[in-house]
């Protein structure tokens, strides 16, 4: 049976015993053992049952042939192999627990497509949340952002010739001698001003007055004895 045709039958199967959640997926470039899977829940073991027999007659009733079918005992997670095409038909919590989506889930086909048989793949449905802008919008938002966006200063540190630079260079490392020379003047300067200047005053007071010129005068010419004798 053309797989078109075959998935058309699975859906129609499906919706009539009022199947929750049925997705179609194409598996031809994951897999060459089938072509198609089909996932649908049921709300109980009972619904599960009947969603299998109900495909597999349909599918017998239209000349396809069933391979096997697999879960029927518990109704927790039946299985009908069609062949091209495989049905899984799960309750809920065996169905977000085995997650069959996320290993065969890559090309999905639309329901509307599937009963058509068309193989148009599902587009992508999540809409974007970002506001469309208009030109007018545009150039108002670009001149916000113009006048919030703060002047750039551009320094001159990295423009500095190296000459200059060596030069500031040495000013800087003259600089402490210079103020260390001035430092040890100011202390000299210092020391000198705390001497006493009442020492050489204190020594010529100290010393004996010089003989006056009229007394060594008189000395002279005062007659001096003779020693010797008459």
């Amino acid at each position: 049976m053309d797989i078109k045709k075959l998935q058309a039958l699975v859906i129609d199967a499906l919706e009539d015993v009022k199947a929750q959640d049925i997705h179609i997926y194409d598996t031809t470039h994951l897999t060459s053992m089938f072509d198609r899977i089909a996932v649908a829940s049921g709300t109980s073991n009972r619904q599960t049952k009947a969603l299998a027999a109900s495909v597999r007659d349909k599918v017998k009733a239209a000349g396809g042939h069933i391979v096997n079918m697999e879960g029927e005992i518990t109704g927790e997670w039946v299985l009908v192999d069609l062949g091209d095409m495989v049905v899984h038909i799960m309750q809920p919590a065996i169905r977000a627990y085995y997650r069959l989506e996320e290993l065969w889930g890559d090309k999905e086909i639309r329901l509307a497509d599937a009963r058509r048989g068309t193989d148009a793949r599902k587009p992508n449905t999540k809409k974007s949340t970002e506001p469309k802008l208009t030109a007018g919008d545009s150039k108002t938002a670009a001149k916000k952002t113009a006048k919030k966006t703060p002047k750039t200063v551009t320094s001159t540190a990295g423009k500095v010739p190296a000459s200059s630079a060596a030069r500031t260079s040495k000013t800087a490392s003259k600089a402490p001698a210079k103020t260390v020379k001035k430092t040890t003047a100011s202390k000299t300067a210092a020391k000198s001003a705390a001497k006493p200047a009442a020492k050489p005053a204190a020594k010529s007071a100290a010393r004996p007055p010089a003989k006056s010129p009229a007394k060594t005068a008189a000395k002279k010419a005062a007659p001096r004895r003779s020693t010797t004798k008459g």
